[in-house]
């Protein structure tokens, strides 16, 4: 459900994480010569009631589908360098304050309608800076889209930012959409959230809720003759057993949010190939979040109180099995650009979890409670095992948690439009870039109620802020490191986020699905996914 290179620090190898289920890291197949047609099912897990359009939302569903359904304006290599899609050049003035966008001629959106400068400017200026959760602060220095002609964007900032380039080549979130569609009436009621119109390789067909979403192939892609396949359905298989047994059948081809308990189990089926990798935009950071609206929780020695109580390797280890690592920053170590070591942590100590509590005035009652609050986990990953385990530790020094489970729609009107949460699990994508990936969940004019994915803590330091805010415009990557990492070192004092593991993308596919993105499998635009034969 954000946004650095893939596991480049020395202690976090892909290969590494791999090793440590017992995986091996193959490579994607491909055909020399991909042969058109064939239809390939795809297990995402649950059914999310989120809009499929991903320029409103960081939702994992509106992610997976629109990212076939959609282009971005750029897309990026193996190195994570910018390369053209629907731009195919861009110039960065010498102050950092203007970026003009050549754009692809002869590119038409679904309904056969051209795609121009319009489309751009209106969806950077209108959709991602204002109802985006990424968007707010990314493109929080742009002022002005300058549209000279149809295929010429011209982005005005106010201050140099230095990650533009990358959020620009995001492959799921700056999607540019169509004016003519999304720029009538109020944007997040229009039906074509939910039946998307966009330019990529695949077409909206329908949604069948409760059961499944059904893409099929655009004939006038710009990229001819991909898209290679006729059809892409997206199969929503709520139970993890039923979705690995119809992997296991050949009824669904492609899968995430699997049991993983079974993964090292299924790299061992012939037919089957996993991965388990971190991208740029798919390295995900699991948090344990306070709602500091609740008086108890401004006291900081009760927030470190609970991060005292989280045993980040028993959770590796247990709940995980291995497909993550433990951390206690919000810049995990998949980014050895920003991220730093010398930071305030908290080790598992139930000792002194109690003894803050005590000098916050918690005491225990007759029955040996000192506070009773709730936790919302999201309905994503192993979050709700999570929560248990919490729970149970916690009850050790007098705190009861009670745990309440919803749907994924729930969860985030619960804690983001009508802040009734004491404390919540879920996780966010960390990158390409803390600018993007990062900030939104620290810093305090990101608090919008409505807006899933922002602020939900409501988080607001002055200091921390003006980090943040200098990080953004900062060109020089050393003093840029500096300012990332005195952030880390702030907020991991004051920890009103917790997190406890940087978690592993893991699918597993069929060994006759080839040409899948190496660096996002699942994400990718399916433009070269090809069936071999048999």
């Amino acid at each position: 459900m954000n946004p650095t290179a893939p596991f480049d620090h020395p202690s976090l190898t892909r290969r590494a994480v791999l090793a440590s289920a017992g995986l091996a890291v193959p490579a994607w197949a491909s055909a020399a010569v991909p042969v058109r047609g064939g239809t390939v099912v795809i297990g995402p897990g649950a059914e999310m009631t989120t809009p499929l359009t991903s320029a409103v939302t960081t939702a994992g569903l509106a992610q997976l589908v629109s990212g076939k359904i959609f282009d971005g304006l750029l897309t990026y290599d193996a190195q994570f360098r910018p390369q053209p899609r629907l731009a195919t050049s861009w110039q960065v003035s010498g102050d950092g304050l203007t970026v003009t966008l050549k754009l692809r001629a002869g590119v038409t959106w679904h309904d056969g309608q051209p795609f121009t400068s319009a489309d751009v400017a209106f969806s950077l200026m209108e959709v991602w800076k204002q109802v985006h959760s990424r968007g707010r602060a990314t493109f929080a220095n742009v002022v002005a889209v300058d549209t000279p002609d149809p295929l010429t964007a011209v982005l005005r900032l106010t201050q140099p930012a230095p990650y533009l380039l990358t959020a620009l080549s995001s492959p799921v979130e700056s999607q540019v959409i169509p004016r003519h569609v999304y720029g009538k009436g109020d944007l997040l009621s229009n039906p074509a959230l939910n039946a998307p119109v966009g330019s990529g390789p695949f077409r909206f067909v329908k949604w069948e809720r409760g059961s499944h979403i059904v893409l099929e192939r655009n004939p006038t892609y710009w990229d001819a003759p991909r898209p290679y396949l006729d059809r892409l359905v997206l199969r929503f298989i709520p139970d993890g057993a039923a979705n690995v047994a119809a992997l296991e059948t050949g009824s669904v081809h492609l899968a995430t949010q699997l049991p993983l308990s079974d993964v090292a189990r299924l790299s061992k089926v012939p037919s089957l190939q996993v991965r388990s990798e971190a991208t740029s935009y798919t390295t995900g950071v699991g948090v344990f979040g306070f709602n500091l609206d609740r008086p108890v929780f401004r006291d900081v020695r009760v927030r470190r109180a609970f991060a005292h109580a989280i045993d980040r390797d028993f959770i590796v280890k247990n709940i995980w099995h291995g497909q993550a690592v433990a951390v206690d920053s919000p810049i995990p170590p998949a980014f050895p650009d920003f991220a730093v070591t010398d930071l305030p942590r908290y080790a598992f100590d139930l000792g002194r979890a109690e003894a803050l509590l005590q000098e916050a005035g918690l005491a225990r009652n007759a029955a040996g409670v000192r506070l009773s609050v709730t936790t919302d986990p999201a309905p994503t990953g192993p979050l709700l095992p999570v929560a248990h385990h919490l729970r149970s530790q916690l009850a050790k020094v007098g705190v009861d948690l009670r745990i309440r489970t919803q749907d994924f729609g729930e969860f985030v009107s619960r804690v983001y439009t009508r802040r009734d949460f004491d404390t919540a699990f879920y996780s966010g994508n960390a990158g390409p870039d803390p600018a993007i990936g990062v900030q939104r969940f620290y810093w305090s004019k990101n608090f919008k109620p409505g807006v899933a994915f922002s602020n939900a803590e409501h988080y607001a330091n002055p200091e921390v802020d003006a980090l943040l805010e200098r990080g953004q415009v900062e060109t020089d990557p050393v003093a840029r490191r500096r300012l990332y990492a005195d952030f880390q070192r702030r907020v991991q004092a004051d920890a009103v986020r917790l997190p406890f593991v940087s978690a592993a993308h893991v699918v597993v596919g069929h060994k006759r699905v080839a040409g899948l993105d190496d660096i996002d499998p699942l994400y990718g635009n399916f433009a070269g996914v090809h069936l071999l034969t048999a």
